[in-house]
């Protein structure tokens, strides 16, 4: 390929594919938005060593495969972050704090029964086995119940976002949807 192509639209072209294939292998989005910016310049350092009769996308992706090689090596060789090191503590109690306050509002518009057992186990961390206890019922039925209670929250939270997830069904990125939602 000429050694002037300009690399804008090949970019546009293939920016969003690029992205999707990152967040099916990098779960932290802001991640996933550094490993991008990664190819990007590779992709421009190299552009003219792209021959005219190759394919642009299977290149495009190549580069991507290896970056992304590159990402899990480069965290491999850093050592553990200490806690101790860090300029903040945030314990987990605040943090779980914060999240409550973000999904509570979902979980209040859960029948009550649902919303109670959530609450209990998610945001007050009550272990399912003590809750079974303290209700008095099995262990597989609190456990049911909970995930029960977990799919309609989840079909809360899509009935208002875009939810994107990674292979492991962990949360990825999640886009508002236009109609606004009165849980949020």
């Amino acid at each position: 390929m000429d050694s002037h192509t300009d690399i804008a639209p090949i970019w546009h072209a293939y920016q969003a594919q690029l992205r999707a294939f990152l967040r099916s292998k990098i779960s932290d989005p802001d991640e996933v938005e550094d490993v991008l910016q990664d190819i990007l310049v590779k992709v421009f350092n190299n552009l003219s060593s792209l021959n005219s009769d190759s394919s642009i996308k299977a290149w495009l992706f190549q580069i991507a495969h290896r970056t992304v090689i590159d990402f899990y090596r480069a965290r491999q060789r850093k050592p553990a972050l200490n806690a101790d090191d860090l300029w903040y503590n945030d314990s987990d109690n605040t943090v779980r704090q914060q999240l409550a306050e973000c999904v509570a509002p979902f979980i209040n518009a859960l029948p009550d029964d649902a919303a109670q057992l959530l609450t209990e186990v998610e945001l007050k961390g009550t272990s399912q086995k003590a809750l079974a206890e303290q209700l008095g019922i099995r262990y597989s039925t609190l456990k049911s119940r909970v995930q029960s209670s977990r799919q309609q929250l989840r079909a809360l939270f899509e009935a208002c976002c875009e939810v994107s997830f990674d292979k492991n069904g962990t949360v990825i990125d999640f886009d508002l949807k236009s109609q606004g939602c009165e849980n949020c």
